[in-house]
Order: C-alpha cells, then structure tokens, then sequence
C-alpha cells in the first residue's frame, strides 16, 4: 500500500513552519493515542502514520529531502539516533502530548507558580453575640509578600537570572529510550529562575512572616461550628501565585443559664415545692431580657414550658426558635422546726389517702411489690 503524504497525514500545507506542525502532530497524538482508544485498532496506525511524518517533517535535513525526491528520498530503514536533531524535536512534542494526557505539564508551563495556603483562625463568641450578630478584630500570622524584593527574592536593584539547568523552564527531561521523562528541576525547584544575590530581608524566599489585623464581622445566627471565610487574606502564593484564603471558625463559649440546640435554648427553671403544688408565676430571663411564665398547680419535675419565638434565628432560618424551661422541683434545705413540723402533719395527710395524692408514688410502689412476688 502505498504512504500517505506526510503533509496530507499532518493536515498542514508544504510551507508550514516547524511550530506548525509540531502543533498539528500534538493534536493528532492527542486524537489517536491508543492509551485513549483502547478498543479502536485503526487508532494506533493513525497514531503511527502522524509519528512518521512528525519524524520526517520536524527534521530539517529529512524535510529537505522528502521535499525533493518524496518517500523515496527518505531511508525508512535509518530510525533517528538517540542523538540526531530528528529524535529530539520527537521527543520534545511527544514529551508535551505525554504530560497532557497522563495528566503532566509541559516544560514551558509554570509549574512553580502556586496559590497561597488557607488559614483557620478559631473564635470563641458568647451567645449573645452569636444571635445579634458583632463585628470584632483578630490579630493573625500570615506568610505575606516581601516589601523589599516584592516577591522576586533578589536583593534590591537585582533580578534573578535563569536557571541554567533547566534554562527557565522549571523542569528537566530525562531520555529513557522511546520516551521523554520530565522531571522538576532540582536546582530551581521548579521555579526556572536562580537567586544569586538573596534579599536581605526574606532570605531569598520572597515572602516573610508577619502579622496583620482583620475586621470579621459575625452575622448574627451563627452557629457551633459555623465558618466564615475571608476571601484573600490567607498566606501569599508563590512566584506571584494568588493568595489563599482565611476561615473565621465560630465557637460558642459556655453560657451560665443557656444551652443551644440549633434555632432553640434550653434552660433549667428550679420552681419552689409551694409554687409547684399550688401553682404561680414566675419570671425568666431571655435573650431579650425578660417574661412572665405562668405555673399550673401539681406541676411534677421535668415538666417543659415552651416561649414561642424566644430563642435565636439561625443563620439560614427566617424563624425564630423557641425558649424550652425544663422545671426542676427544689427541696427546700436548712429547715426551721416549724418548716419541719409542718411537713411532717402534711405528709400525715398524704399517706392517709396517698392513691389520691401522690398517685405517681403510689404506682411505683405497687410494682416494686409485683416484682418481687
């Protein structure tokens, strides 16, 4: 069967230059690579045809020749060496095409240039100011640009030069046989640039640590947990890269009366023995200040009284929850001889007709007997 045109094979003109096919064959290994059509046989011989023709295009003396005599011009049999001018502008491309398939970068990318790391900062708040909302400064360590070299690492009144391992690109190839290996430059780091006079002032880093003072404003509702973000004002990136970010994390200092359950509070109501057995009102405090809440008579401990709309509107709510009171009966201590005597001839009373009035008591102990019959 007889060969394709190289030219037709690379779909460019016979004047193209060497940018243009080197492009024109990157975007047909791309197409035709067999890593990316692994059930398509006809993919591979594509992919062999545009090798071919990148070998015999890309280099000057072959082009030359093909141009002049056409296949015939060119010896099938004699493969580029490892070190001919043919292999290497092969390698180049087919490095580029194998770090973008496989995920790579290629040598002309910057790779070194890299976004600022995120910082955490945690706040402790109160609970008053978790439901109205503040505004309040931190004072944090951040790794920020230098001001002397602004980032370049050089001394003043000097530039970093380029590196002359991997000539500026960030990254050295390595040959290993059929395939072109890049790897990060190990003098550089990846950057392509040298230092040779440091900044006296960062050290040659180009960033330097500092401490800065932001506002945060809380908005009112947040929550345990609750994280709000800075954009920006984290570390700075590397080799001009942007910076990262800041997160506020919320956390709620512990409250003396109340305990915070989402949009709702709790709190434990103590009620004297009186004001349960014979009911009253009594006040409590809120985050507003303070409400009437009245006490039905015979009200046992664990009894919940709900305020509707006194808790706290979280953060993604339009609704207030709600005040829960969990009653806890007191016992009164330290008592006087006519406290006690009058407890006593009370409790006379009780036992006389106890089904009547401590019928709670009065059920338990009838089990307690059932159990150990």
């Amino acid at each position: 069967m007889a060969k394709k045109d190289y030219y037709e094979v690379l779909g460019v003109n016979r004047d193209a230059n060497d940018e243009e096919i080197k492009k024109s064959y990157r975007k047909l290994a791309m197409k035709y690579h067999p890593d990316r059509n692994p059930d398509n046989p006809k993919a591979e011989e594509s992919f062999k045809e545009a090798k071919e023709a990148y070998e015999v295009l890309s280099d000057e003396q072959k082009r030359a020749a093909y141009d002049q005599y056409g296949h015939a011009g060119v010896d099938p049999s004699a493969g580029p060496g490892p070190g001919g001018q043919g292999f290497g502008n092969f390698a180049d491309a087919f490095g580029d095409i194998f770090g973008d398939i496989f995920g790579g970068g290629g040598g002309n990318r910057r790779s070194n240039v890299y976004r600022g790391a995120d910082l955490r900062y945690n706040m402790e708040i109160s609970l008053e100011d978790a439901a109205r909302g503040t505004e309040t400064k931190i004072r944090i360590p951040v790794m920020s640009e230098c001001e002397t070299c602004h980032g370049s690492g050089a001394r003043p009144g000097t530039q970093p030069v380029t590196c002359t391992t991997c000539g500026g690109h960030g990254q050295v190839r390595m040959q290993q046989g059929f395939f072109s290996v890049q790897q990060t430059c190990p003098k550089c780091h990846g950057s392509g640039k040298m230092v040779k006079e440091p900044c006296p002032s960062c050290h040659g880093a180009g960033r330097v640590k500092k401490h800065k003072t932001l506002s945060v404003k809380i908005p009112a509702g947040v929550d345990e947990g609750d994280r709000i973000r800075l954009s920006g004002e984290g570390e700075a990136g590397v080799n001009g890269g942007p910076p990262g970010d800041l997160y506020v994390v919320v956390h709620l200092k512990q409250h003396d009366i109340f305990q915070r359950d989402g949009g709702n509070l709790h709190c434990e109501m103590p009620i004297s023995f009186t004001t349960a057995a014979l009911g009253g009102e009594i006040e409590i405090p809120t985050l507003d200040g303070h409400a009437k809440m009245k006490i039905p008579p015979e009200t046992q401990t664990g009894a919940t009284f709900r305020l509707r709309g006194k808790g706290i509107k979280p953060l993604r709510s339009s609704d207030p929850g709600d005040l829960m009171c969990h009653v806890v009966v007191e016992t009164p201590i330290k008592l006087t001889e006519r406290q006690k005597e009058l407890l006593r001839e009370m409790e006379e009373i009780n036992l006389q007709d106890s089904d009547k009035h401590s019928p709670r008591a009065k059920g338990w102990m009838d089990k307690v007997k059932d159990f150990f019959q």
